[in-house]
């Protein structure tokens, strides 16, 4: 599959109180075209800076970024034209109408007024907006205005979109509405590029993932791959008694790096057991709780879900 957004090397610098600090540092990264990709990272981790190089806000201190082939430092308008962007707030059109908002943003892409009538409708209808299309912006809900500032994204009908945020500050339901939306974008054949802190939806939608710290990518790929490059492993142990004394065997095992221990039910008690090792490390695990009597219910290694690898990734455990 052909590569749509392509970064190398993309560093930004910023200078305060006479200090050069790296927003992002030596970032590359490959999306291929009809992806959903997810960008994810603490607060100040730079993907915010990262967008807006993209979207040519920011010329990059060093390196490069290509968007269907355009560069953002040497075709920035090849770039635009190519790109819908959605910050991360919604700007002030308070005393617009919805119909007016989007006619407004088609006017600036000289779309003719012909088209316009029609473009509109198919948005409204997309975004599930159209029965509120002569309302003023300023009386709809967060999750109507995040629907309506992406139909916005979408009027001069661009390959890709890079949405900072879609979903932030949403309840539940509108949460869920942004996230199917941006399946039938990508059935469409949009390529999505979105940031977000919410890694259940990620991990759900996206194709591709990539986790930035302190503006390092520390690592890209689909869930699989990333699953694979954790250095650890999670076992859950289960018994009936004499779990602290279990606890203390495992923290005594070699390759063993953490041992949590809480109250499964009335009668029983559960340690994970976060160690670094193969199946032979785990097998023998196993062994030495059997050769020391305990009165094991279940053992089995706990899938890895993408709230586990940030969390190792962000503590520098996996890198």
């Amino acid at each position: 599959m052909a590569t749509i957004i392509e970064t190398k090397n993309l560093t930004h610098r910023y200078s305060k109180n006479k200090t050069v600090k790296p927003a992002i540092n030596d970032i590359s990264l490959q999306i291929p075209e009809g992806g959903i990709f997810g960008f994810i990272g603490p607060n100040g981790a730079g993907k915010t800076t990262t967008m807006r190089i993209l979207c040519t806000l920011l010329r990059p201190t060093a390196g490069d970024a290509w968007i269907g082939g355009c560069s953002v430092r040497n075709d920035p308008r090849g770039v635009r034209r190519q790109i819908g962007y959605m910050p991360d707030f919604f700007g002030v059109y308070n005393e617009m109408k919805v119909w007016e908002y989007l006619d407004f943003f088609a006017s600036c892409y000289d779309i003719p007024g012909s088209k316009r009538v029609g473009l509109i409708d198919d948005l409204l209808q997309l975004v599930d907006l159209a029965h509120r299309r002569n309302d003023y912006v300023d009386s709809l809900s967060r999750g109507m205005k995040q629907r309506l500032c992406l139909a916005r994204t979408l009027t001069h009908d661009p390959k890709v979109l890079i949405l900072d945020e879609p979903a932030s500050g949403l309840d539940p339901r509108a949460r869920i509405e942004i996230r199917e939306l941006l399946r039938e974008l990508q059935s469409m054949g949009k390529t999505i590029f979105f940031s977000s802190h919410i890694l259940l939806e990620v991990a759900e939608i996206c194709t591709t993932i990539g986790i930035i710290e302190a503006g390092e990518l520390v690592i890209q790929g689909g869930m699989q791959d990333i699953q694979g490059q954790r250095k650890t492993r999670c076992i859950q142990v289960v018994v009936t008694e004499r779990a602290q004394e279990a606890q203390a065997l495992l923290q005594s095992l070699p390759n063993v790096i953490d041992v949590n221990l809480h109250q499964h039910s009335e009668r029983k008690f559960e340690l994970r057991v976060d160690f670094a090792g193969d199946d032979q490390a785990q097998t023998a695990i196993l062994t030495r709780l059997i050769q020391a009597g305990l009165p094991i219910v279940n053992f089995q290694e706990k899938s890895t879900d993408l709230e586990d690898v940030f969390m190792q990734v962000t503590k520098g455990i996996v890198s």
